[in-house]
C-alpha cells in the first residue's frame, strides 16, 4: 500500500517518481551516447589511416588506452537499459533507477578520461608532446569544471538564495509575538482611600 501513497511536492507515488526519473535518466544517456559513438568511431578510424604506422610507443599507448576508455563508457551508458530490460515488471524499477544514475556517473567519469587521451592523442601527432599534454591537461580541467564543479556551485547558490528567501519573509511577517507578562505595580491609594482608612482608625 505505501507504494500507492504520494510522496513527493509533484503529488507522486514512488513508483511515479522511480519512471519520472528513469525517463529523465534515458534523455540524459541518449545525449551522451551520441557523444560516445562519434569518439568511439573516431578512435576506430585512425587505426586504419596511413599515418597510424608511424606512431612511437606512447602514442600507441596512449591510443589502446583511449579507445579502451571509449569502449567502456559506451558499456556504462548502454548498461542502464540492460538492466531495465533485464528486470522488465519484476517490480524493481526504484532500484534500477538507482543503479543506473551509479552506472551513468561513473561513466561520465570514463568519458573525460577518454576525451583527455583522444585530445592529447591527437594534438601530440600534429603539433608536439608538449602540446598534447598541454591539450590534454586543459581538456581533464574543462570537462571537470563543468560537470563537476559546475553543478555543485548551482546548487550552493540555489541553497543561498533559498536561505534569503525564507529570511526575507521572516523579516517581512516579523518574529512570532510573545506576550511579556510583567509585574503589575503596587496600586497607590487615593485620597478618598487614604479619608476612609483615617475613619476607621
Amino acid at each position: 500500500m505505501a507504494d500507492h501513497r504520494p510522496c513527493t511536492a509533484r503529488n507522486e507515488t514512488p513508483l511515479e517518481r522511480a519512471d519520472r526519473n528513469f525517463g529523465e535518466l534515458l534523455q540524459e544517456l541518449r545525449v551522451t551516447q551520441t557523444g560516445v559513438q562519434i569518439l568511439f568511431a573516431f578512435l576506430l578510424s585512425l587505426a586504419f589511416t596511413s599515418r597510424f604506422p608511424s606512431l612511437d610507443t606512447v602514442q600507441r599507448t596512449t591510443y589502446v588506452t583511449t579507445l579502451l576508455l571509449a569502449v567502456l563508457a559506451a558499456a556504462l551508458f548502454t548498461a542502464p537499459a540492460a538492466l531495465h530490460r533485464s528486470l522488465f515488471q519484476k517490480g524493481a524499477k526504484p532500484r534500477i533507477v538507482q543503479v543506473s544514475s551509479r552506472l551513468a556517473s561513473a561513466g561520465l567519469g570514463v568519458l573525460v578520461l577518454a576525451f583527455t587521451g583522444s585530445v592529447l592523442l591527437v594534438v601530440d601527432v600534429t603539433t608536439s608532446r608538449a602540446g598534447g599534454v598541454a591539450a590534454g591537461a586543459a581538456t581533464l580541467l574543462v570537462c571537470l569544471g563543468l560537470w563537476g564543479l559546475l553543478p555543485r556551485l548551482v546548487q550552493r547558490a540555489g541553497t543561498a538564495e533559498e536561505q534569503r528567501s525564507a529570511d526575507e519573509r521572516h523579516e517581512t511577517v516579523g518574529p512570532p509575538a510573545h506576550e511579556t507578562v510583567r509585574p503589575q505595580a503596587p496600586v497607590r491609594a487615593t485620597a478618598p482611600h487614604r479619608e476612609l482608612s483615617a475613619r476607621r482608625r
